[in-house]
């Protein structure tokens, strides 16, 4: 993904880096519109091999400065033979550009491999080039430097204008020609197939349950699902939840089947011994039935399923595991390693060092937890050390979060060999889940005259660098702030699923669909999730956040709350009926889905997803919109509407928007005391001033003679 300066994976917290060197005038336009843009995807060529292209989500920039860098970053798959892999992309220079000066250059993990100069050309500018394969690595940088002159002459004479521009369009992307070597009967080789970015983009990776399968697979498929969705480093398709024979399945070259012993398909029992699966240890079992590839996930009880499946959602013990079985049992240690928010994050865990006169920035993703938000005390520390002959009264240090600066300061001498910097984020700042630190430095050498030099002077950000994110928990039943109440310290938040009886292809995508966003928040292995065909108790709806999936007439929770959902059924439950938000004809109402945001009849601290519909179909529907962050984050009410021909319609029903009202109520009460307490404070301060002060006028004798003077 491309974020200002870089192509990232998926995961946040991955670090990209943009480097603008001021260095004549030049603003850059070189942004990767790739070969028509197309989606990732991957397709088998003439002679046997395959190719895929990984594109990079990145905006387009417009880069200033005598020089601009500006650093992409790719993967390559493991189990990729490759035979070539071209960069594409597209940029436009300034129209005032001197070609005899003018030059781009690329490099790869840090090594130069490719210079030319722009084509003389006011328009739009694409650029194939092959990549060097003996320079690829799994985790690629890839830097373009362009110096963008316009006019001839010394550097020296040169003087930045702003028409010194390079500007980097979006869509770029690498292509990969190559051998698919297959998976071998290793645990982790199966795994690393199964996450796979080709594998997961041609839709040949699948979670396979048995037909009608039961609350506890469902269960154990879920944090398989989750475990998995949130390592897999594309957004151009998504892991699917199936059932065995259905037309998914079949298209799927690797599954991970998830299923009781007893309820096992037979096809796959021979693959799993019977003296291998016992009451007290479950089983993973890797197996290969002629261009299919199966990981057999099963156990007797649905404790110990589960116990396997929180052992897939552990992405470090899966790809330890070497060999084609592995037993689980009770006493198996299965957590994902510690990944709660502790409040501080590293920038970086080495040292970044930018050089030569001019502007360069730094640029790093981090994140703070779904269900929390910015609050007052933020502070970034800078940990920077620099040249000693730089021009101190000119050269600066920045810093920003997104596109808001949040401060500058001077570099003084007295830190060159070592010294902090902190930037304290104003209390109001909204970071979101995923936000950007851009650290930009603008280096002047002491009596340079104006001259450009590119190896001098440098600054160093190291991993002492953090950003201390104070944080509040969000309080907002709104799909602004979904999924965060379905989730805390990043993992379920007792969740209960409440499900059709006989779960068809319909419930199952629907479910898919809500996984695959949950999943990606649900960084740890250790929350609880559980699915159910009933009514929960009472007592269980007040302690959980609750999802009731599916139609009025196949789930009960549905029945039950029609009369306090915010579009409600007909009797028959045959269509959805108009409210005070929108006039539903009464065909079209049994051709629409939604989701619904409400606040739990049971909990007002809890939250209850209802994705429902008259058909299956509708809800599968309805819970497109549910996907995906990008999806969701265009919605700012608390109920979605979306019919056949997929229009989407957003709206708001709670005055009260917040997930806990006493909470929110307390916070103002709060503050209205706060308020109070500093007034009386105040008052008693200037008292006890004035008091202070008629003493010593007392006691200089001021007031008596003035006292004298007025009887007189």
């Amino acid at each position: 993904m491309f974020e200002n300066k870089s192509f990232i994976n998926k995961q946040s917290g991955t670090r990209q880096s943009v480097t603008s060197n001021l260095m004549m005038a030049l603003v850059a336009l070189i942004g990767a519109i790739l070969v028509l843009v197309a989606p990732a995807h991957t397709v088998r060529a003439d002679d046997g091999d395959q190719t895929y292209t990984q594109n990079f989500q990145n905006d387009t920039i417009t880069l200033s400065g005598k020089s601009v860098t500006t650093s992409l970053n790719f993967t390559k798959e493991d189990y990729w033979d490759i035979h070539k892999a071209q960069f594409n992309f597209s940029f436009q220079v300034s129209q005032l550009y001197n070609r005899q000066t003018s030059d781009i250059t690329l490099s790869l993990n840090g090594v130069k491999f490719y210079s030319f100069r722009p084509d003389k050309t006011s328009g739009l500018q694409s650029k194939t080039v092959d990549l060097p394969l003996d320079l690829l690595r799994g985790s690629n940088v890839l830097t373009i430097n362009g110096q963008i002159i316009n006019q001839a002459g010394q550097t020296s004479d040169l003087v930045t204008t702003p028409a010194n521009w390079l500007t980097l369009s979006s869509g770029a992307n690498v292509n990969f020609t190559y051998h698919l070597n297959e998976a071998s009967e290793d645990i982790n080789s199966f795994y690393a197939h199964f996450i796979g970015m080709d594998t997961i983009v041609n839709q040949r990776s699948a979670i396979v349950m048995p037909h009608g399968a039961n609350d506890a697979e469902l269960t154990a498929s879920a944090y398989a699902f989750a475990g998995v969705a949130r390592v897999i480093a594309t957004t151009d398709g998504k892991l699917n939840l199936t059932r065995w024979g259905s037309s998914i399945a079949q298209q799927a070259d690797y599954r991970l089947v998830v299923a009781q012993y007893d309820r096992l398909p037979a096809d796959l029992k021979r693959f799993a011994q019977a003296d291998q699966v016992t009451a007290q240890r479950a089983v993973l079992q890797t197996a290969t039935d002629g261009s299919t590839h199966y990981l057999i996930v099963t156990a007797r009880t649905g404790g110990l399923l589960k116990k396997a499946a929180q052992f897939v959602a552990n992405q470090e013990l899966m790809k330890e595991t070497t060999g084609p079985t592995e037993s689980v049992t009770a006493q198996t240690s299965t957590s994902t390693s510690v990944l709660q928010y502790q409040g501080s994050r590293q920038l970086t865990t080495g040292t970044d060092r930018v050089s030569g006169t001019g502007q360069h920035t730094l640029t790093y993703v981090l994140s703070v937890p779904i269900d929390r938000t910015n609050s007052q005390g933020s502070v970034v520390h800078l940990h920077l050390r620099y040249a000693d002959n730089l021009n101190f009264k000119n050269s600066l240090v920045t810093l920003k979060v997104g596109d808001q600066t949040v401060g500058s300061a001077h570099l003084d001498r007295a830190r060159a060999n070592g010294g902090t910097y902190n930037f304290r984020l104003p209390a109001k700042l909204a970071l979101g889940n995923s936000f950007t630190v851009s650290v930009v430095f603008n280096l002047q050498l002491a009596g340079s005259g104006g001259t450009t030099d590119v190896t001098t002077p440098w600054a160093e950000l190291d991993s002492q660098s953090t950003a201390a994110i104070k944080t509040t928990p969000q309080n907002s039943l709104l799909f602004t702030n979904y999924p965060s109440t379905f989730i805390s310290n990043q993992t379920f938040d007792n969740v209960v699923v409440v499900r059709p009886q006989s779960m068809n292809d319909d419930d199952l995508a629907a479910l898919t669909n809500i996984m695959n966003l949950l999943g990606n928040y649900a960084q740890q292995n250790t929350g609880s999730i559980r699915f159910t065909t009933q009514v929960p108790s009472t007592a269980r709806m007040k302690q959980s956040s609750v999802i009731a999936l599916g139609t009025y007439h196949d789930n009960a929770l549905v029945r039950k709350l029609n009369g306090q959902l915010y579009f409600r059924f007909a009797r028959g439950g045959n269509r959805i009926l108009s409210n005070e938000k929108l006039s539903i004809e009464h065909r079209y109402g049994a051709t629409i889905g939604t989701a619904q945001l409400l606040r739990s009849p049971y909990n007002q601290r809890r939250a209850l997803l209802v994705a429902t519909a008259a058909h299956s179909s509708e809800v599968v529907n309805a819970t497109t919109q549910l996907s995906t962050q990008a999806d969701v984050s265009g919605y700012k009410g608390d109920a979605l509407v979306i019919d056949r021909d997929n229009n989407h319609y957003s709206y708001r029903f709670k005055k009260n928007a917040a997930a806990d009202v006493n909470a929110a109520k307390k916070q103002k009460l709060t503050r209205s005391r706060q308020v109070i307490i500093y007034l009386v404070v105040a008052a008693a301060v200037i008292v006890v001033v004035v008091a202070i002060m008629v003493l010593i006028l007392r006691k200089n004798g001021m007031l008596r003679r003035k006292e004298t003077g007025d009887e007189k």
